[in-house]
């Protein structure tokens, strides 16, 4: 009984430190470089939904013979179309790649909010993230409350490697990723001192 507490401290401890916050846990104090695309898609893909647990039920789509569409999509669209849009003759062609393709399964895809219909042209469709309005609604008030929190401060400064292991309430985004918006932004900027770097509210 004492080990499952201790247990459930530490998985606690880490939590509240920013442990286990996705793959890209370094800290930015060591990892503060905005040209690496790299980071950027290890911190998306930690923090937005995951294909096989998205928040949709299939069941209530009512088309359960269909679900098979969401690996090939997975497997063979988004590993290999980098862009923001497709033709629907090639997602149809490398959609094909995991079996037979029919109207049923882009339905499907619409559906479950991967896909959006461009009205303009309706063979092109825009690649959309389910559930994103609760994202971009986290990204709102995680950078507002950020910055309201270093604006209460006396300097409106405090140093990188604390603040990055403090816990948003309205966010549901990892600190870091807030960190990088808003220095990428020029919301916020860095200063090196000798007890390590500063992140300070840049002036109006």
């Amino acid at each position: 009984m004492a080990e499952t507490s201790n247990a459930r401290k530490r998985a606690r401890d880490e939590e509240e430190n920013g442990a286990g916050g996705g793959d890209y846990g370094e800290s930015l104090e060591n990892n503060l470089v905005f040209s690496d695309t790299l980071i950027a898609l290890r911190m998306m893909r930690a923090q937005f939904p995951k294909i096989e647990k998205m928040s949709f039920s299939v069941k209530r789509l009512g088309q359960n013979d269909n679900t098979e569409v969401f690996e090939w999509f997975k497997q063979y669209v988004i590993e290999s179309k980098f862009g923001d849009s497709i033709q629907h003759e090639e997602l149809c062609a490398l959609l094909s790649y995991g079996g037979r393709v029919k109207d049923e399964h882009v339905t499907f895809l619409i559906n479950a909010g991967l896909l959006t219909r461009q009205l303009i042209d309706p063979n092109l469709y825009w690649f959309s993230i389910p559930n994103i309005g609760s994202i971009l609604k986290g990204l709102s008030q995680g950078r507002k409350e950020l910055l309201s929190f270093l604006n209460r401060r006396k300097y409106k400064e405090m140093l990188l490697a604390p603040l990055e292991k403090k816990r948003l309430r309205l966010s549901p985004l990892d600190m870091r990723f807030h960190l990088r918006d808003l220095i990428g932004s020029g919301h916020l900027r860095t200063v090196q001192t000798p007890t390590g770097l500063l992140v300070r509210v840049s002036k109006d």
